[in-house]
């Protein structure tokens, strides 16, 4: 194995990207199931939610998406912002992983002291939440790692159809967003049912954090260890 190979394989950047796609499935059952039928993760998904509820389709607010599309771009916006002035990748995602931890917490706050926002007035939840996707997914985009992107996954669907013959580690990174995501939906649909709205997005805060933690301790050792960035 080269030392290229071994740098890339010691890399935890891809897994904690796989555990971001975890939490953006987790995130976005809750904004479809509890938060009005909007999408606050997946910005393809609640630009044709935002088509059917313009239509009038019964069940869609044309108000809690565009808080969602408005409050992404804007969580977009100032984590390009903040990560034009910081340097360094690695302080970069700890940094949006801090700012993502403290928005979702806020989400789970409120939804807990004014149980009503996730049964009609959820705009203020919508938007927390969706700022922290938006820098989430602003940083990921930064970091330009092939097939991992927490979100997006229709191009790693026709890539695995596209690309069914080639082996490699593309195609095993492609299914393992793929899963990551649909994992989370299914974790994040359960933790509803069962715990509710905010002590689930408590624990998707929970769960930033913990990716934080594993992410910044082994970053660290690999920047310790030779050859490591």
């Amino acid at each position: 194995m080269t030392a290229q190979a071994r740098r890339q394989d010691r890399d935890p950047l891809p897994p904690a990207l796989v555990a971001l796609t975890v939490v953006s499935g987790c995130v976005d059952a809750v904004s479809l199931l509890a938060l009005g039928h909007v999408f606050t993760a997946n910005m393809t998904g609640n630009v044709v939610i935002l088509g059917l509820a313009t239509a009038g389709a019964p069940g869609f607010s044309v108000a809690a998406s565009l808080t969602s599309l408005v409050a992404y771009m804007a969580g977009a916006l100032a984590a390009g912002r903040a990560g034009a002035r910081v340097g360094s990748r690695r302080a970069r995602i700890l940094l949006s992983l801090a700012a993502e931890t403290v928005l979702v917490a806020l989400a789970a706050g409120v939804s807990a002291r004014w149980p009503a926002v996730t049964g009609g007035g959820y705009h203020p939840v919508v938007a927390l939440t969706a700022v922290a996707m938006g820098a989430q997914f602003a940083t990921v985009r930064t970091l330009a790692i092939p097939d991992l992107t927490t979100t997006i996954q229709t191009r790693n669907l026709t890539g695995l159809a596209a690309d069914a013959w080639t082996a490699g580690d593309r195609v095993l990174r492609r299914a393992a967003s793929v899963l990551s995501l649909m994992s989370g939906a299914v974790a994040g649909a359960l933790l509803l049912r069962f715990l509710g709205a905010p002590r689930t997005l408590a624990c998707v805060a929970g769960g930033v954090v913990l990716i934080a933690v594993v992410y910044a301790v082994r970053s660290r050792a690999g920047r310790r260890s030779p050859g490591g960035r």
